[in-house]
C-alpha cells in the first residue's frame, strides 16, 4: 500500500465502517444486494487507485463482481434501476435522500455506470474521480438513517420497493 496516496485513505475508511449494530439478514434482499454491491464497487475502484492491478486484492474483488453479473438476475434484483427511476417520478424527495452512488449509477438518466466493475462517473472523463466522491458515498452508505430504511419489515425504502414491485402486477 503506497501510503501517500490518497485513495488508499479513503479505501481505510470504507474497511472502518461498521454495520455492528445492524443486523443485515433482516434488510430487504434487493436493498441488501444493491447495498452490498455498491460497497463492492467502491472497494473495487478506490482498490485499482491504490494497488497494482494485478495485485491479489484487486483479483479477489474482480472474481466477486464477475460472480454478481449473473446475481443480479435472480429473484426481484433486476427491478432494481426500474424502483431508483420510479422513485425519482413518484417520490423525488425521497430519490434525493439515497445514496450519491445509486442515484448516479442507476439513474437512466445519469452516465455514471459500472464499466469494467468500476465506478465511472463521466464515460468521456479522462480525470480521476475526485476523493471527495468516494468519501461521501461511503459516508452516505453507512448513514444510520439509510440503513434503517432497509430493513424488510420496518424500513420506509424496503416499503417503497414493495410499493413499487406491486404496481408492475397491477
Amino acid at each position: 500500500m503506497r501510503d501517500n496516496n490518497e485513495y488508499v485513505r479513503a479505501l481505510l475508511g470504507l474497511y472502518e465502517k461498521s454495520l455492528m449494530l445492524h443486523d443485515t439478514a433482516l434488510f430487504h434482499p434487493v436493498l441488501k444486494f444493491h447495498f452490498i454491491d455498491a460497497c463492492a464497487h467502491l472497494d473495487y475502484t478506490l482498490g485499482l487507485l491504490s494497488y497494482n492491478y494485478a495485485s491479489p486484492k484487486n483479483i479477489m474483488g474482480m472474481e466477486y463482481l464477475r460472480w454478481r453479473i449473473d446475481e443480479e438476475k435472480k429473484n426481484d434484483r433486476p427491478l432494481f434501476r426500474g424502483f431508483v427511476n420510479w422513485l425519482k417520478e413518484a417520490h423525488p424527495d425521497r430519490f434525493e435522500r439515497l445514496p450519491t452512488i445509486w442515484r448516479a449509477v442507476y439513474d437512466d438518466e445519469d452516465p455514471a455506470g459500472y464499466r469494467s466493475f468500476r465506478i465511472v462517473l463521466d464515460p468521456d472523463s479522462r480525470t480521476a474521480i475526485p476523493l471527495g466522491f468516494f468519501t461521501m458515498a461511503i459516508d452516505e452508505l453507512f448513514e444510520n438513517e439509510f440503513l434503517k430504511s432497509l430493513y424488510e419489515e420496518t424500513g420506509s425504502l424496503a416499503r417503497l420497493f414493495e410499493e413499487y414491485r406491486a404496481s408492475l402486477s397491477a
